[in-house]
């Protein structure tokens, strides 16, 4: 089926058709979960993955799948990329770009706050590879570009981190990286397509965890890397078909079900967040929150400039954090205490500052320890705002910090 121009079209009607068609055979309207792993072919078809096309029949799933593909379609368009593969996870997608760029002997230079399990396999497995994996405070683009200058191959960011909300200037973080003849990687999982198009602002790739915000209800896992057609054509056949972390047609679907919705979902947890984040600015049992839309937030400029949508998550520290977070998880009714975000329901957990940095945040300088203790203090909560009445979560967290 000849495939459609969205280019003119609004984000509404891109997540509810980019990618989808009525079934030729049977006329469904809405898309078909395909969960064969297999397909019949003809005589003349490869057995290696070698000699497939990215527009050959379907062959087998960990290769291509009919309701995978509808989904990196889907994403594609809404990203404004050129194409898209798909993952069983978001680690799963960070680590196979890491793994198809990088050798032995190649230097990255990641973010030194980013998401827990990136910052750990980039501690550990990247190392052991013979990688030289130089951490920076990408917000700071004075500290980034002297690092960069250095024979880097690859440029990974996050924006806003995970989970201090701290953002990175995606514009200038990509002149920097291609000046010096690297490539830009964004994880823009807090920001969605919605809010973010790194690869319009300069960025060659583009992370999701498909498991937050675009899937939307906590029910599904998946990844997505985004980016030039040429560059995934490629990583496709070396890294992703080979490694085998193929994303479950059924959670394709799913997470399909849940994009229909995501222009809608984000303006509301939006909404949301901003209401509660002006509700806890006013708790004295509350010493710091940080929202990009708020304009405390000491980079809330740069966030109007580079974020149509300020999304969901808001990180505050409180008095005796430990102890807070004991009583909000005993007291908490509406919303859940747990890891994760991005769900329809509303999520809190509490992070704390040894904890993390004993574990997963390898700071090298004081100046990357001071930016830390200023977003996060001895520890910090991270709010994921869900689609609950706001009034009824102000009161919710109201009794629960008394």
């Amino acid at each position: 089926m000849r495939k459609q121009d969205f280019s003119t079209l609004g984000e509404q009607t891109k997540a509810v058709h980019a990618g989808e068609f009525p079934d030729p055979v049977t006329g469904a309207s809405s898309p078909n979960l395909v969960m064969s792993t297999t397909f019949v072919v003809d005589a003349d078809t490869t057995f290696s993955v070698e000699g497939m096309g990215e527009n050959d029949p379907f062959v087998y799933t960990r290769w291509a799948n009919p309701t995978i593909r509808q989904l990196e379609e889907k994403l594609a368009v809404l990203e404004d990329a050129e194409a898209a593969v798909a993952f069983a996870s978001g680690m799963s997608a960070a680590v196979a770009l890491l793994l198809h760029t990088l050798k032995a002997g190649d230097r990255v230079v990641v973010s030194d706050v980013t998401y827990a399990a990136v910052a750990e396999a980039t501690n550990e497995l990247f190392p052991a590879l013979g990688v030289d994996v130089i951490k920076v405070d990408t917000s700071d683009l004075d500290a980034l570009a002297t690092t960069v200058k250095h024979g880097v191959k690859l440029v990974y960011i996050e924006t806003p981190c995970n989970p201090l909300l701290r953002l990175t200037d995606i514009g200038a973080a990509a002149k920097i990286a291609h000046t010096a003849g690297a490539q830009l990687v964004v994880d823009s999982t807090f920001a969605t397509p919605i809010a973010t198009k790194p690869l319009q602002l300069g960025a060659d790739f583009v992370i999701h965890s498909l498991t937050k915000y675009i899937g939307g209800h906590g029910d599904a896992l998946g990844g997505i890397l985004l980016g030039r057609a040429t560059d995934l054509a490629s990583l496709r056949k070396k890294t992703s078909i080979r490694l085998g972390g193929t994303i479950s047609p059924f959670n394709a679907w799913l997470i399909l079900r849940g994009l229909a919705t995501l222009p809608l979902r984000m303006k509301a947890h939006e909404e949301n967040a901003l209401k509660i984040a002006r509700y806890l600015e006013t708790n004295p049992k509350v010493t710091r929150v940080i929202y990009p839309g708020l304009p405390s937030h000491p980079q809330h400029n740069l966030a109007r400039r580079q974020m149509r949508n300020f999304s969901g998550m808001i990180a505050f520290q409180a008095e005796r954090g430990k102890e807070t977070a004991r009583r909000l998880a005993e007291k908490l009714r509406i919303i859940h205490y747990a890891v994760s975000l991005g769900h329809h329901r509303s999520l809190i957990f509490y992070l704390d500052t040894e904890e993390l940095l004993a574990t997963s945040f390898r700071l090298a300088t004081q100046k990357q320890l001071d930016s830390w203790k200023t977003f996060a203090g001895e520890g910090i909560f991270r709010l994921s705002v869900g689609l609950e009445d706001a009034d009824d979560l102000i009161a919710d967290l109201e009794q629960g910090l008394m």
